[in-house]
């Protein structure tokens, strides 16, 4: 199979979208948003050797693909819309078992294939860009934390790294208009609660973490991958159902943490930690 029936074949497999009017096979899409919302975008990289390894079926790492980018959409309260994906590997076969998985998960969530493109080389390497929408001001962000919210994450935490990702798409919307802030959970509580909490001006006091089921604290607080939501709510706000509080939004340095009462380091997942 050469490029263009391998374009082909996936331009007739890809979900339709009545804002895509047009799609693959042109030299850009055509995306007409609706009136009264806001795009999101968003874009994440999976590595051979860094993010998986081929003993991996290729269609669960397409799958995952789009469910990192998806997370991203769903931290914003978002909904999906398209994604665009550019890639290289020498394996035709695996690249249309990639995109088997990667599509199944987009006609569950209603996000098209808008376009890409495809290039050759002996290590799998992709990137996988996300279009979502809210309406106009109702995007969740990470910079509206304020001291005597409180904190919660969407589900246990330290969970393996080839365990399926599930975008918490429905909590994500769910929460605009009561989340005060929100960010996913892709590089470890510690580092993305740090964050949250920098770019909020705050401080944060945790004091439980949902662990996962044969994991530990320490993976829980800073192996990310985990791919839950961690979101704050006003003082006395109604929690969704299914979520867990850890703590609480404090006074103080921005960014400090602390975890039962002794301080806590960010030390989640960081590619150029190493390097430094």
């Amino acid at each position: 199979m050469n490029e263009l029936q391998l374009v082909e074949r996936l331009r007739r497999l890809s979900p339709a979208s009545k804002e895509l009017t047009l799609g693959i096979g042109d030299d850009c899409a055509i995306f007409q948003p609706r009136a009264g919302e806001e795009l999101l975008f968003t874009t994440d990289q999976m590595i051979e050797g860094v993010h998986f390894t081929r003993t991996r079926s290729a269609s669960s790492i397409g799958e995952r693909a789009l469910a990192r980018s998806l997370s991203d959409v769903a931290a914003m309260g978002g909904e999906p819309k398209f994604c665009m994906v550019a890639m290289a590997c020498s394996d035709t076969k695996w690249i249309e078992g990639f995109y088997r998985g990667l599509l199944r998960l987009a006609k569950r969530t209603g996000t098209a294939l808008a376009g890409g493109d495809l290039a050759s080389d002996n290590k799998f390497h992709c990137d996988v860009m996300v279009c979502g929408s809210v309406p106009r001001g109702k995007a969740l962000r990470r910079d509206g934390a304020r001291a005597g919210d409180t904190i919660f994450v969407s589900g246990k935490l330290g969970k393996p790294w080839d365990r399926k990702i599930e975008p918490r798409l429905v909590l994500g919307q769910g929460l605009r208009g009561s989340a005060s802030a929100c960010i996913d959970l892709s590089d470890g509580l510690s580092l993305d609660l740090h964050r949250m909490c920098v770019a909020s001006n705050v401080a944060a006091e945790v004091d439980r973490v949902p662990v996962f089921r044969g994991s530990t604290i320490e993976r829980a607080l800073h192996g990310g991958e985990d791919y839950e939501l961690l979101f704050t709510l006003p003082k006395n706000a109604k929690p969704p159902s299914g979520v867990t509080r850890i703590g609480q939004i404090a006074r103080g340095e921005p960014g400090a943490m602390t975890f039962q009462g002794r301080p806590l380091a960010p030390l989640g997942y960081d590619h150029f930690r190493k390097a430094t």
